[in-house]
């Protein structure tokens, strides 16, 4: 359900920042976190910061 509610958000111009918790785990088929767009999104990589077993990603929202 978050998904959805972030991409709502996007949609109407609510979010500024986004960040990520990247774990390369494979589940099976899954669903995306981020639903349909009506348009593309550009993000600006502020931050990358890699750990064990996992990679904090911190995007800006460009307008």
């Amino acid at each position: 359900m978050g998904g959805g509610v972030v991409t709502e958000a996007l949609k109407a111009g609510l979010v500024d920042e986004v960040v990520l918790h990247h774990v390369p785990v494979l589940l099976g088929g899954g669903r995306p976190f981020f639903q349909w767009l009506p348009e593309h999104v550009r993000l600006r990589l502020v931050e990358a910061v890699p750990a064990p077993g996992v990679t904090h990603l911190h995007y800006e929202i460009e307008r």
